[in-house]
């Protein structure tokens, strides 16, 4: 596949994504999303960690936007904060899926055989390990925070791109372009970066938008368990966690953490189907 080529691929799915008016709007629900992760603090006068005991569990107003906690904490400010660790855990994790599982999935799918099915059962054995077990027992070893729940979640979350990659590695060097690459003496290098991982970036791209609500979920259940970020820092898992007891007295503790998820989720996965759709349209009919 030439450059001219390239871009021409690209920019057809991008029409054919931009012509599903659901993934559009999720698109920019998203792009909301992110952008009032960053500047959502600086609209409020608290900061997350702040506490005004006589100002504890109030309603939304307009000096809580979304009202306050137990320890008259603002919520909208810790809502943003908690956008912040939640979204950056779902694109770390789905980064570090996206690199070994893509450098895996390549490795076992040219070299095939032997190694090839080596590799994959090593993957299997990998993949049959809980995640939550996994995270206990780094919570043993390491101190819970963040940095436990990315390593914990890329311990395993990279298997499924890594049998994505291998399966369109197997499909696609059996095709008469990459016979004839691999006839003209091709490095496995030049084949795999300038005519399959290219061909392959479809199924890839459409793994990896499904892993980071896989991720930002993992992370809030890890976070409401108590496995995850520690107080007094914020997270849509731990304010939901906090809101839980006091849901029937002060519902907005746990209504806002708990809309944003859901609604982060939501939109990833409706772009998901929307970029599936435009790398490959016969999936619609």
């Amino acid at each position: 596949m030439n450059k001219q080529q390239k871009f021409s691929y690209f920019t057809m799915s991008w029409h054919r994504f931009k012509s599903q008016k659901n993934a559009v709007v999720a698109l920019t629900l998203l792009l909301i999303l992110f952008i009032m992760a960053i500047i959502g603090p600086f609209f409020s006068k608290y900061t997350y960690y702040e506490t005004h005991l006589p100002l504890k569990n109030r309603p939304p107003s307009w000096m809580f936007w979304f009202g306050s906690d137990e320890l008259g904490r603002d919520i909208f400010t810790r809502v943003w904060w908690g956008a912040r660790i939640s979204l950056f855990v779902g694109l770390m994790a789905a980064s570090i899926d996206l690199f070994v599982g893509v450098v895996y999935g390549s490795i076992a799918g040219r070299k095939r055989g032997r190694i090839d099915e080596c590799m994959m059962r090593i993957a299997d054995i990998i993949y049959s390990i809980p995640y939550l077990l996994v995270v206990i027992l780094l919570t043993v070893v390491l101190e819970p925070g963040l940095y436990t729940i990315i390593i914990a979640l890329s311990l395993t979350g990279w298997i499924p791109m890594a049998r994505v990659t291998r399966a369109q590695i197997l499909y696609l060097q059996e095709l008469d372009y990459a016979q004839a690459a691999i006839a003209l003496g091709a490095s496995n290098l030049r084949l795999l970066f300038r005519h399959l991982l290219p061909n392959a970036m479809g199924p890839i791209i459409t793994t990896m938008t499904f892993t980071i609500p896989s991720a930002i979920f993992a992370e809030a259940f890890l976070s409401f368990l108590g496995l995850g970020v520690q107080a007094p820092i914020a997270s849509w898992g731990t304010m939901a966690s906090d809101g839980l007891s006091a849901l029937r007295y002060y519902p907005w503790r746990l209504f806002f953490p708990a809309f944003f998820i859901s609604l982060t989720m939501l939109c990833f996965n409706i772009i998901g189907d929307g970029v599936r759709n435009a790398f490959d349209p016969r999936l619609k009919r």
